[in-house]
């Protein structure tokens, strides 16, 4: 019990450890959920319901077309999807098939994308058609050479989807101009593969299933290995630890989760997706959590147990005067991730719904979840809870050595879940990997003496908006391309919207450059939540003896 002081606020029946091989694979982990819920609900799509066997139809589908354009066991297929039902077909397709997921967030802007799939050698991509003309500027880049491209209305009937895809391309005007070489869409490639054969291919626990891409704790974007065992050993994990709230769920309704995170995000891949699918659950997939009044409307003609979802939504949500319209009296469960929750946001949300945020952690590099706050906890803790089953976390010094309890050092965790490495790049793996498997986090954190860990600050400079990673060497060195600017530095400010907004600092070499040319620079070369919120211009910036810009100074002064 000592080496694991957490295991005493383990609610009844959460085991201290899980199998971490129940199954050979996730396609084992599939199919069993297709023959086990064939006709049940899998995911909800805009009125549209996709059942286990048309999961498994589909997918069989998809993964007999990605088969028969040649690519070979273990190539890398990109998937880049906004929450539609396209998206669990193509992760099954593609895990079915013996391939690797990527998943790429699908607000990249092209400079984004094209380094994605050049580091992941991604031979094929699955894409929604609102963000081709961004594939198209990387075209003339290797390695892609199958294009698969979906609408949004593919999977919703003949008449509902033709009027969902003209909304969507002439009225919102959504799918800017393209023009792609060879590309299939999404249905023509189901109807080929529907009449093929899926041949077979043995996929193991130690092949890789996905490459999660993140900036790790440093640096340039790299993908997280995960392999199929890491997935599953914390799917296991988390359906152990939200074990106590959903067996409170009546026998006569489906588990249901509402799906409002980005599945290519891997807090929802996994305790969205693929925990729902491991236990014949539904989850309602949310295209636009911005769009809080249309998540409302969709939220209340649905019942549901469980809500992932980051502080920046549970906040929105609570806020909004709709918030009534929906029946929240079924909710099990309340899951906040991605970034810290506010108390406040945490006791607002309690007092319009009677269920408590419950905060965990984790990170791209463990599959996600490291630790949660016991789910059946009545209050806010303030705290990211304890390591979940056959976890370990522990507070480390500069050196790796463990610290005393009650200091601040930074969070190193050891599991089943824990990542093989970064894709291709040994160097940075080493820079995060200590002996016995534990991985460095970059965060900072203590741990109390009942094994609860709460997280300091950030070893890094990382900046985190809307639960997103963004990194200032990335932010800096897109601006520094920009013509007129000598120097700049990017670092965090609080943001009631989003937790964290970017601030740049800018040392001008030409007098006549404009904030507005930085801003336009910014838009064509970074994502939304990577553009800076606040542009400040100085005569010069902080340094230490050696040239190295203090951005702590600047946070400092902020």
């Amino acid at each position: 019990m000592n080496d694991r002081p957490w295991l005493q606020a383990y609610p009844e029946g959460v085991p201290a450890d899980i199998d971490a091989q129940a199954y050979g694979s996730l396609v084992a982990l599939l199919e069993e959920s297709f023959r086990q819920h064939g006709p049940k609900s899998a995911f909800s799509f805009m009125g549209k319901e996709l059942s286990y066997t048309d999961l498994d139809q589909q997918s069989r589908a998809m993964a007999a077309y990605l088969q028969s354009l040649g690519l070979a066991r273990g190539d890398r297929v990109a998937i880049m999807l906004p929450n539609v039902l396209q998206y669990p077909v193509s992760v099954a397709a593609v895990l079915r098939a013996g391939y690797v997921v990527v998943n790429v967030n699908p607000l990249y802007t092209a400079r984004e994308l094209q380094h994605q799939l050049q580091d992941s050698g991604a031979k094929a991509i699955i894409i929604i058609e609102n963000f081709a003309a961004t594939l198209q500027q990387c075209l003339a880049q290797p390695p892609v050479q199958h294009i698969v491209l979906c609408a949004m209305g593919d999977r919703l009937g003949l008449l509902k989807g033709a009027v969902v895809n003209h909304v969507v391309r002439k009225i919102k005007k959504l799918v800017p101009p393209f023009q792609l070489p060879k590309l299939v869409r999404f249905n023509q490639a189901l109807a080929i593969g529907g009449a093929l054969n899926l041949q077979p291919v043995p996929v193991g626990l130690d092949d890789i299933a996905v490459l999660q891409y993140t900036g790790g704790t440093t640096g340039v974007s790299k993908g997280a290995v995960l392999l199929h065992r890491q997935v599953i050993a914390n799917v296991m994990q988390s359906e152990a630890w939200n074990s106590p709230v959903m067996k409170r769920i009546p026998a006569s309704e489906q588990p249901t989760n509402v799906c409002a995170l980005p599945l290519y995000h891997i807090f929802a891949f996994t305790v969205n997706m693929m925990l729902s699918l491991r236990t014949g659950g539904k989850s309602i997939l949310i295209p636009n959590p911005r769009d809080i009044p249309a998540v409302l409307k969709e939220l209340s003609k649905h019942v549901f147990h469980s809500f992932p979802a980051v502080n920046t939504l549970f906040n929105a949500l609570a806020n909004h005067p709709d918030f009534s319209t929906v029946n929240w009296g079924n909710l099990k469960v309340s899951l906040g991730g991605g970034m810290a929750v506010q108390a406040s946001v945490a006791k607002l949300w309690l007092e319009k719904t009677g269920c408590p945020i419950c905060e965990g952690y984790g990170l791209s590099e463990t599959s996600s979840s490291a630790s949660c706050n016991p789910t059946i906890a009545s209050e806010f803790t303030g705290t990211i809870g304890v390591p979940i089953p056959g976890t370990r976390m522990m507070i480390i010094d500069d050196e790796g050595r463990p610290l005393p309890l009650g200091q601040a050092g930074e969070i190193a965790i050891q599991g089943p879940q824990v990542m093989a490495g970064y894709w291709q790049r040994p160097e940075e793996t080493a820079k995060v990997m200590l002996p016995g498997g534990w991985f460095r986090t970059g965060d900072v954190g203590v741990m109390d003496e009942r094994g609860y860990f709460k997280t300091v600050d950030r070893k890094k400079d990382m900046i985190l908006v809307s639960g997103f990673n963004v990194y200032p060497n990335e932010i800096e060195e897109v601006v520094s391309s920009c013509l007129g600017v000598l120097e700049c530095a990017a670092i965090g400010v609080p943001d009631t919207e989003s937790g964290e907004a970017v601030k740049l600092v800018v040392v001008k070499k030409d007098p006549n450059l404009s904030e507005i040319q930085i801003r336009e620079h910014c838009r064509a070369n970074l994502t939304g939540y990577k553009q800076p919120r606040v542009i400040e211009f100085r005569t010069e910036l902080p340094k230490t003896p050696v040239g190295k810009i203090l951005r702590r100074e600047l946070r400092q002064n902020a």
